[in-house]
């Protein structure tokens, strides 16, 4: 592990909300929001009424009665956050995109050419601001995690540079939820046995957090607590699965609400798969109900699959399952699905017609052949004509896309 703090992490601040402001002046110092029904990204003055993406616009709205809703420049989303990577790049070569408007950089193989990293760090800030006209937070450390955490605590539109001699005393007091994987669930739980802070964390036994996080995830934690995260830069990377949600509002947890939902999902995600050529084999739901509680279930396959009619009726049997499990949740507001468990090289193994109860969702069968070259055609159409030229007919009716697919694009990873 790297004894010196050459690792960068740079953050684009409130980016939808900032390009938006950045192409209408008069946006500029107000609070907005991108979206509509749901807040895709609010800028700073609306975080400042505690308006978050992901809230309903209603929400937002009563939070901060003057709020300005926008509606979103994709095409200027992906430019722009194109254009800001390219300048981190002009100083290194090792740079991990994560996002499209956040990555990792090493310099430690160019502080001859630009400096120490500090300096690095302030140049592509400057650069960004005056090449961009937008605000970049840059966190520099001697882990990927402690330059992640310190480019949070940067924000807005600052540089946090963490001593490799003190950074302990530095990370120990702040906030349990800084840290990477720590989301409200994970907070909650962590606040029930008094850990509030990393801290607190680090020196809380490791058999207790293993106890309430389970082992994978607890072990996890508390090395990254003591800032043991020996992760290098890694310039190629591939997503090891492909995901997408949907946030419904508050809608009953019955099947003419989720399943034309969960088919436009599984076509999102089919689509994607299908292009690389990377059928998965764990396919996980994600419920989550009107109290904001979460329930996961999953179901690992005898082979890959790519086909959006057979994802779907995977994932429908799985989230009939979670309903069945919590009969007192009679609202969701939400549904996800992601494909884990990728292949990396794949070629289709055909199957008898041996009569088997899943026949219709195994890609080998005849009819799961018949799937497959079903979803060929509809990409190819897609592919030429656009997205909208054909669909499927229970993914369009009933379904309601309060985000648009262009934004989730944005977000997906690169398979």
């Amino acid at each position: 592990m790297a004894t010196t703090a050459t690792i960068l992490h740079a953050d684009l601040d409130a980016f939808y909300a900032s390009v938006e402001q950045l192409l209408d002046p008069s946006l500029r110092g107000k609070p907005i929001a991108v979206g509509g029904g749901v807040v895709l990204a609010a800028s700073y003055e609306a975080k400042a009424f505690g308006v978050r993406g992901g809230m309903p616009g209603r929400q937002a709205r009563e939070l901060c009665p003057q709020i300005t809703f926008v509606g979103g420049h994709f095409r200027e989303y992906q430019r722009l956050g194109d254009a800001a990577i390219k300048v981190i790049g002009d100083f290194t070569p090792l740079v991990e995109r994560i996002s499209i408007d956040e990555a990792f950089a090493d310099v430690a193989g160019c502080t001859h050419l630009f400096g120490p990293p500090a300096e690095i760090a302030g140049a592509i800030r400057q650069r960004v601001r005056a090449e961009l006209g937008l605000p970049i937070s840059v966190g520099v450390a001697r882990t990927k995690h402690l330059a992640k955490i310190a480019s949070q605590v940067a924000k807005p539109d600052g540089l946090v540079v963490v001593d490799p001699d003190s950074e302990l005393e530095f990370l120990h007091r702040l906030p349990v939820e800084l840290m990477w994987g720590v989301g409200q669930v994970t907070k909650a739980r962590l606040a029930e046995i008094g850990v509030l802070t990393i801290g607190q964390l680090a020196k809380t036994p490791g058999w207790s957090v293993e106890q309430l996080l389970g082992p994978a995830a607890g072990e996890r934690l508390a090395a990254l607590a003591w800032n043991r995260d020996p992760r290098e830069i890694r310039t190629h990377r591939r997503a090891g699965s492909a995901g997408a949600q949907s946030a419904i509002g508050r809608k009953p947890a019955e099947e003419d609400v989720f399943r034309p939902t969960l088919r436009h999902l599984a076509d999102r995600i089919g689509t994607r798969l299908r292009a690389k050529s990377r059928p998965g084999r764990t396919v996980t739901v994600r419920v989550r109900f009107a109290n904001l509680n979460s329930a996961t279930r999953s179901v690992t396959l005898d082979a890959p699959i790519s086909a959006t009619v057979i994802l779907a009726e995977t994932a429908e049997n799985l989230v009939r399952a979670v309903l069945e499990e919590h009969p007192d949740e009679k609202i969701i507001s939400l549904l996800a699905i992601s494909v884990s468990h990728l292949e990396e090289h794949w070629d289709l193994e055909l199957e008898l017609p041996l009569g088997l109860r899943d026949e219709r969702r195994r890609p080998g069968t005849k009819i799961g052949m018949a799937r497959w070259a079903a979803d060929c055609a509809v990409d190819k159409i897609r592919h030429r004509f656009g997205w909208n030229a054909i669909g499927y007919g229970s993914v369009a009716l009933g379904i309601s896309r309060s985000v648009p697919d262009e934004f989730r694009e944005l977000a997906e990873k690169n398979l």
